[in-house]
């Protein structure tokens, strides 16, 4: 018997709308955290990397690094939630949370930062995982669509107010960046002592359990491997070197190594049986497609705002507000639908759809396109992503056994974490040789020194100390260069598209995954002692 067959204390029979609510509160809190990491800092990011005299590469390595820690280490949390306490495990990474919140904001050099970061997406990757498998095993599918609304607001609420709180900090002579991360911290705590007063799960019966290091230690190393290459190729050293034969080279033995130790240990950290089903893998495709499109694409918005349209930080926190709302309004409204109906390929694929032509639009913005026109294009992706990213380990969570609830919600995690990593990582890279192909004839063209003015080719230019003909030049390349990863998302998300239609539709049970694992137990046992008699 594996450690997710374990037997349970039975649950109760279900949980009414207020004790779930109770429950989610320190859950919402922790998540809303973790959203409020990544976006807090989106607009303040420029004068970070300025304030700390480092390049575009840091930039994105700032962004990526968290990103890289989450990724890794989500089936790791996904996988230790099936053996010990979820509510600890949660506690952990919140603890992970403010110690990385700490260290980034005492940071006084980028590889402190990019250090801090990883702290903190450990943390975070412990948040996405554990969140979600929480949440399906308190509430049934059929009613999880109405609870998703809930988690869609606090989506918005944290991508909203974090660039908003973000833009007027930086903007605050007394306060500065550095509280970017320092005000996450109190909201940590809070979600530490509200789970603690209001979670409860029933309790796994003790038994021994053997943690598969090998295949963790194999899976970390080389997932680690290809985001390290696709986030240096064509910076560091060039995509066709040596470099990038040793790391993709290992990545892949390790990988495949991974799958051999996967394949034969008792108690994996990816159980590999679980893509036998077609809906998990399917999902996880998609999963993964959908990462690279939204946040490979949208994680360069802010610097498109503050660079290429001149705009402060506080200014272009607002100006994300079309692309939230659209995605506020879209998750809530299909997820009250679904719980009423029971239906919900439909909306996976008309979001799928939605999605793809936001992309597509916003791969026609330049310096001079007007609010009014990139507001309506961000709301339409924002409506499309609301619709899909949810309701896809909705679908998942429906389709496997409650035993499975943990490994099935930290792959789609994973798969969709490494996606924005890999989006991040390598339209980060286009971004920068782009920028740089385009200031250099610019300025070319009006005759001016390359990295006289511009600050170097590699850096994030301060806009404030470029004079007129400078600014113009570096405006243009920036809105170029960021309207040409949109243009590259938008395969990703017609490829989603096209997974998402092949999924097969199935009702939603009505019981929670808790309710559902005391069954599956007692049906065990059962069996077990017919088996005896017999």
């Amino acid at each position: 018997m594996t450690a997710t067959q374990a037997p349970q204390e039975a649950p109760p029979t279900g949980m009414t709308n207020r004790q779930i609510l109770q429950a989610m509160s320190g859950l919402m809190a922790g998540m809303f955290v973790a959203i409020l990491a990544g976006t807090v800092v989106a607009n303040a990011l420029p004068t970070i990397i300025a304030d700390l005299e480092a390049s575009q590469s840091s930039y994105t390595w700032v962004v990526t690094a968290e990103l890289l820690a989450m990724t890794a280490t989500v089936p790791l949390w996904g996988k230790l939630s099936d053996l010990f306490d979820k509510k600890l495990l949660l506690q952990l990474s919140l603890g992970m949370f403010v110690v990385g919140s700490l260290l980034a904001g005492f940071s006084h050099d980028v590889e402190l930062l990019i250090l801090s970061r990883v702290v903190q997406g450990i943390g975070a990757g412990g948040l996405t995982a554990l969140a979600q498998v929480v949440m399906a095993a308190i509430i049934p599918p059929r009613r999880l669509g109405k609870y998703a609304g809930i988690f869609g607001a606090v989506f918005a609420i944290g991508t909203v107010a974090g660039p908003l709180v973000g833009g007027v900090l930086v903007d605050t002579s007394w306060l500065g960046w550095r509280w970017c991360f320092f005000i996450g911290v109190p909201f940590a705590l809070l979600a530490i002592a509200l789970l603690q007063r209001t979670l409860r799960l029933p309790a796994v019966a003790r038994r021994e359990v053997k943690i598969d290091f090998l295949g963790a230690f194999l899976i970390v190393a080389g997932v680690c491997a290809l985001l390290i290459w696709v986030t240096l190729a064509g910076n560091e050293f060039d995509w066709a070197s040596w470099q990038t034969a040793a790391l993709t080279g290992a990545g892949v033995l390790l990988l495949v190594a991974a799958v051999f130790v996967e394949a034969r240990t008792a108690e994996p950290v990816i159980p590999l049986g679980i893509f036998r089903n077609r809906t998990v893998t399917l999902t996880t495709v998609a999963s993964l497609l959908v990462g690279v499109a939204m946040f490979g694409g949208t994680v360069f918005l802010s610097q498109y705002f503050q660079v290429s349209l001149g705009k402060s930080p506080t200014v272009a926190g607002l100006m994300s507000l079309p692309m939230i709302l659209g995605l506020l309004v879209s998750s809530t409204v299909a997820g009250q639908v679904i719980s009423k109906t029971g239906v919900w390929k439909r909306y996976l694929v008309a979001g799928a759809v939605i999605m793809t032509v936001g992309l597509g639009l916003l791969s026609t913005i330049d310096a001079d396109t007007s609010f009014t026109l990139l507001s309506a294009y961000m709301a339409v992706l924002g409506i499309g992503v609301g619709m899909l990213m949810q309701n896809l380990v909705l679908a998942a969570q429906n389709d496997v056994p409650a035993s499975e609830l943990g490994a099935a919600t930290s792959v789609l995690s994973f798969f969709r974490s490494m996606g924005g990593t890999i989006g991040t990582s390598v339209l980060g890279a286009i971004l920068a040789n782009r920028v740089a192909s385009e200031m250099t004839k610019g300025l070319d063209a009006a005759g001016i020194p390359a990295g006289g003015d511009g600050g170097g080719e590699n850096s994030v230019p301060d806009m404030s100390t470029l004079p007129e003909p400078v600014r113009q030049i570096v405006e243009h390349a920036y809105g170029v260069a960021t309207a040409d990863l949109f243009l590259i998302a938008t395969p990703c998300a017609l490829l989603a598209l096209l997974t998402v239609v092949f999924i097969k539709e199935k009702p939603l049970k009505t019981t929670s995954g808790m309710e559902r694992l005391a069954e599956e137990a007692a049906t065990a046992k059962e069996t077990d002692k017919t088996a005896v008699g017999s």
